[in-house]
């Protein structure tokens, strides 16, 4: 899908249509991150720092269990 910027007073908006809308799960009102490496920008909704602490808890003990097997997957 190819979208352009429209012209929102001094700022320019990119308009989500509501499907996609619907398909992210945003509502109007859902405080979203922008994140972009010079080339890409990335937009998702504000992660709950509580959320993202569990998860990396999750993730180092899977690491520890799992850590070689996966290593050597990747290779």
């Amino acid at each position: 899908m190819t979208k352009n910027l429209v012209k929102h007073g001094n700022s320019w908006a990119l308009v989500l249509d509501r499907p996609i809308m619907e398909l992210l799960q945003f509502e109007p009102e859902t405080p979203l991150e922008l994140i972009t490496n010079g080339d890409v920008l990335v937009v998702h909704p504000r992660r709950d720092p509580e959320r993202q602490k569990q998860f990396k808890v999750a993730l180092g003990k899977i690491n520890r269990k799992y850590g070689r097997t996966l290593k050597r997957l990747a290779e």
